[in-house]
């Protein structure tokens, strides 16, 4: 099965910057309910479109108080456990965050390290790209963060 996933976050002062479950040093972040981790919430929604069970708004919406300043990761947990109960796995998955600052490739393998850990899967599995709007656009003015992501899930092998 494969799903897509797609999500934006506001770049605001007072705000730590977390993107794949790691915090960078930023004077802004991303504005959310949770903590705003757009690359997190975009693996999230792909997970979830491949089992056709809806969006993170779905399952935690930001209307909810128990998810108030919520850590990503562990929305991640409760997603990858869905995932394992409808009997799949991670086959790969392929990430892009777009973003003018900070530069983001040294925070990569990390990144791919804790989501691969959160993911149950083996850190070859799991691609983490950056890119710039080359100024243009919410992105390009430093304004956002967008993440887009591509899973692809397979049966597992205790079905």
């Amino acid at each position: 099965r494969i799903g897509c996933g797609y999500d934006v976050h506001q770049l605001v002062a007072n705000r730590p910057l977390i993107l794949g479950g790691i915090t960078i040093d930023h004077p802004k972040g991303l504005l959310g309910h949770s903590d705003a981790d757009v690359l997190t919430h975009t693996i999230m929604d792909a997970i979830l479109g491949a089992l056709n069970l809806g969006t993170i708004g779905d399952l935690f919406p930001d209307t909810d108080p128990a998810y108030k300043d919520s850590n990503s990761l562990d929305l991640l947990d409760e997603v990858v456990h869905r995932m394992t109960e409808a009997g799949y796995i991670i086959g790969n998955v392929d990430s892009v965050i777009a973003a003018q600052r900070p530069k983001l490739a040294p925070h990569i393998p990390a990144m791919k390290t804790c989501l691969s850990n959160h993911l149950n899967t083996d850190i070859h599995n799991v691609s983490v790209k950056a890119t710039t709007t080359e100024q243009l656009g919410f992105v390009g003015e430093e304004k956002g963060m967008a993440a887009y992501a591509t899973v692809l899930l397979t049966k597992s092998n205790a079905d």
